[in-house]
């Protein structure tokens, strides 16, 4: 098991831009696939991006392809979610999330029900 903190959030105009971290502890010898998900009041959590352990594979929701860029560090052992042209509908409460892939380095997971560790999440509020 791992842990994921995540921080970054917080309250920011439209159009304007934000990044993410989270910050795994633990297990950190074992290669995780990582991804972040998004849920806003009332609706269902929402896959946002993905990527391998490599980092090399990447993956994107439509709503965000071209605005958002996931990447990682593997020898801080962190995940950075950068959100540019950030939108009102951009508000969600944001999760990272890890799922160890001991045979692959370049798989990753759109769904959430294959992640295995959340973090707590992260408040993105963007303003009109």
């Amino acid at each position: 098991q791992v842990q994921l903190v995540e921080s970054g959030g917080g309250l920011v105009q439209a159009g304007g831009s934000l990044r993410l971290s989270c910050a795994a502890s633990g297990r950190t010898f074992t290669k995780y696939a990582m991804g972040w998900f998004r849920q806003a009041p009332g609706k269902e959590r929402e896959f946002v991006a993905a990527i391998s352990w490599s980092g090399t594979n990447t993956v994107y929701a439509d709503s965000v392809k071209g605005r958002f860029t996931i990447s990682r560090d593997n020898v801080n052992d962190t995940v950075f979610l950068q959100m540019n042209s950030l939108k009102p509908e951009d508000t969600a409460v944001y999760h990272c999330a890890a799922r160890a892939t001991a045979y692959s380095d370049t798989i990753y997971y759109t769904s959430w029900t294959l992640y295995n560790d959340w973090g707590q999440g992260t408040q993105v509020t963007v303003s009109s």
